[in-house]
């Protein structure tokens, strides 16, 4: 941790909650020692009467100069024609690598045997990148994109990582049984990846069968590396064995830029009700912490957050209790305060 060293960094507040739990993330860093100026600004279904878009160029400005950003959850309007603000961050900027680590080490968890995977999910293409054509009447058409270059490119993110961080265990989950051209091209890039890392051990896995396992045996996994749409479901089902979407932290990362968020939606029917569970928020903003060299400070953060949890006082509706966002926050931060 340093407190001589200030850090420039982007804060998309959001819609919603995303105020409330940004906020609460800004607060449990300070409390332990990160010295941070913000640069606040706007995107999502907020921006639109002030910027006429969901997405102003200052935003994107503002994430490309500081390089780094924390975002809350954002809302797109329904109709007028405005893309997804998070599709138009992730190609604005780039941000091929989703990645969500997925822990049950912090006391919320609705599995029996401990969970402690990582999931790098490929951000920019496969169905996702929204080629879709009606053929015919009653006939639509989606086209599945997979090329070697972002096949690779996230297959690298995830084996570096794994190096990184001592994992011992790489999957690729595919469905190339049947997607034999597509997804034969994704399991050919990450087979080439795989093999710059011999002291990695490397498997596949077809997607259903991952569901599957998962469910049963999630202790078998250590690093997921996928496609789009298969990372989309997986992290989603793998949240949800350690507690849901609120407890479940994410980054979106680019070869020059990352972008921390929490994964849950914006949550509009309780905004503004102070009973918003701020830990995806905070456990993202921990996530920024390492990527900025805070090690030590994340570290605190990270043993307070599984000391309060495991006292589950405090906690907010969606996790039991009947503790509003402030009283969680505060209780965070006295843990913060005993590791010092």
């Amino acid at each position: 941790m340093s407190k001589e060293k200030v850090h420039h960094i982007t804060l998309i507040p959001g819609d919603g909650i995303g105020p409330e739990v940004t906020s609460a993330a800004r607060k449990v860093l300070a409390a332990a020692g990160v010295v941070i100026d913000w640069e606040i600004v706007d995107a999502g279904a907020g921006a639109v009467e002030k910027h006429g878009t969901t997405l102003p160029d200052e935003t994107l400005e503002s994430i490309r100069k500081n390089k780094v950003a924390l975002k809350g959850p954002l809302t797109t309007p329904i109709g007028g024609g405005f893309q997804s603000v998070n599709v138009g961050l992730r190609k604005a900027l780039d941000l091929y690598s989703n990645v969500r680590p997925v822990r049950s080490a912090l006391g919320v968890s609705f599995h029996h045997t401990p969970i402690d995977l990582i999931i790098f999910r490929e951000n920019t293409e496969d169905l996702y990148s929204g080629m879709e054509y009606e053929v015919a009447p009653g006939v639509a058409q989606s086209l599945k994109i997979i090329t070697e270059k972002a096949s690779t490119r996230i297959a690298q993110a995830a084996f570096k990582w794994a190096a990184q961080t001592e994992r011992r265990m790489v999957h690729a989950v595919h469905k190339a049984n049947i997607m034999k051209k597509s997804d034969g091209l994704f399991l050919e890039s990450v087979r080439k990846v795989a093999a710059s890392y011999p002291d990695i051990t490397y498997k596949e896995i077809i997607v259903d069968n991952c569901a599957m396992q998962l469910v049963m045996h999630p202790e078998q996994f250590d690093v997921l590396v996928l496609g789009n749409l298969y990372g989309d479901i997986i992290s989603d089902l793998a949240a949800g064995l350690v507690g849901g979407l609120g407890v479940v932290p994410g980054a979106n990362l680019g070869d020059n830029v990352a972008v921390f968020e929490s994964v849950h939606g914006s949550a509009p029917d309780i905004a503004g009700k102070g009973i918003a569970n701020p830990i995806a928020t905070i456990l993202s903003a921990n996530m920024m912490l390492r990527h900025i060299g805070e090690n030590k400070a994340a570290d605190r953060i990270q043993a307070a957050l599984v000391l309060f949890l495991s006292e589950k006082k405090y906690l907010t509706p969606d996790l039991g209790g009947n503790a509003s966002t402030d009283e969680m926050v505060q209780g965070i931060i006295n843990k913060i305060k005993l590791l010092r």
